[in-house]
């Protein structure tokens, strides 16, 4: 068999292949609320056959939300919404899975084929919060500083979070610590501006994302896996950058952290990031051999054979998807069909099998 379709154990959890759904946003939730649309979106690529499934950048506060159409998991009834999606991947052979996140000073923005920029006063925008009181870039909106009040009362809104999807059923929860996102905000040096103990060195920018990351931990159980998507690398002089990344993948495996989900970028307009295919790889295989965790690699991954190589020569233990997997939900059987291993169709999809 071949890497890329071989099992992998992490915790309690075994995933049947390591081709695993990235996070990615629908904006076509109300209130919060999954609907039709994410049950089918989700449970497509269950049956497509990916070995997880992770549900989009779901908020753990109403301000949290990028924009209107984000899903949330801020109250027991989205908790609850959940449930259904969750045990239709299951019954797939698919382990489901959630990115929790907080956009921090990129939230009230339009959903993007609505528009652009902030979402006005008048159409329901609202206050954005941020680790200090500059804007992403002047279509977005002006944010205020969170207090110690504001970070005390958002890091019980991450552990009220991982409470609902355990009680929904996930299998695997991920932190959003990535791509300009409030717990990345707080961590680059080019968006965290404070002069108290959540700014200036390293360990109090860490400060807010660890403690984040012990409250999901203390209400998720030890036998689920955790993950965390982190932004490697800012691409910006003085930002953030591998060299931290790899401190903090550190104190994120101490916490009791199982995967770095490995991307970059997205904390300031104008980065000029050299795209490739499979260029975020690289930090992948850095945190996982210097950080001794599991690592995930993303980014411009579209063909079986390059997936193989990535997990063949060591530098990440699966293959996060997202754009490949939009345009086919059924990339995993073609990806088997490719490397020479048995496609496994559901039993309702045998008889198309390619002979």
């Amino acid at each position: 068999m071949s890497r890329l379709l071989s099992s992998l154990k992490i915790k309690d959890i075994e995933f049947r292949n390591r081709i695993f759904l990235s996070p990615m946003c629908q904006y076509s939730a109300q209130d919060g609320l999954p609907n039709d649309w994410h049950f089918v979106h989700l449970g497509s690529r269950a049956v497509g056959g990916a070995g997880l499934i992770i549900a989009e950048a779901t908020a753990v506060s109403p301000e949290g939300r990028i924009t209107p159409g984000d899903l949330g998991i801020w109250n027991d009834e989205q908790g609850r919404a959940f449930e259904r999606i969750v045990r239709f991947i299951s019954r797939q052979g698919a382990v489901p899975g959630i990115q929790l996140g907080h956009a921090g000073r990129k939230a009230s923005t339009m959903i993007p084929w609505h528009g652009d920029g902030a979402v006005p006063a008048s159409e329901g925008g609202w206050e954005v919060l941020a680790p200090s009181a500059a804007k992403f870039s002047d279509h977005y909106p002006q944010p205020r500083m969170m207090t110690a009040g504001d970070i005390e009362a958002a890091t019980g809104q991450w552990g009220a979070g991982a409470r609902r999807c355990r009680e929904a059923g996930f299998q695997v929860v991920e932190i959003h610590m990535a791509h300009g996102y409030l717990l990345h905000q707080f961590l680059s040096p080019l968006s965290n501006q404070r002069n108290d103990s959540y700014g200036g060195s390293l360990e109090n920018r860490m400060r807010f994302p660890l403690a984040a990351a012990r409250a999901v931990r203390q209400n998720w159980p030890d036998r689920l896996a955790l993950f965390v998507r982190i932004s490697a690398t800012d691409w910006i002089e003085g930002g953030w950058n591998l060299e931290q990344s790899l401190v903090l993948a550190g104190k994120l495996k101490e916490i009791g952290v199982d995967l770095i989900d490995c991307s970059s970028g997205g904390v300031a307009p104008g980065a000029k990031i050299p795209t490739e295919p499979a260029y975020q790889a690289k930090f992948a295989e850095e945190i996982r051999r210097q950080a001794g965790v599991f690592t995930g690699a993303v980014g411009q991954i579209t063909d079986p054979v390059q997936a193989e190589s990535i997990l063949v020569s060591g530098q990440a233990d699966a293959i996060i998807i997202a754009r490949e997997l939009l345009r086919d939900p059924y990339f995993p059987l073609r990806a088997a069909k490719r490397l020479g291993d048995d496609p496994c169709y559901p039993p309702q999809y045998v008889r198309a099998r390619p002979k």
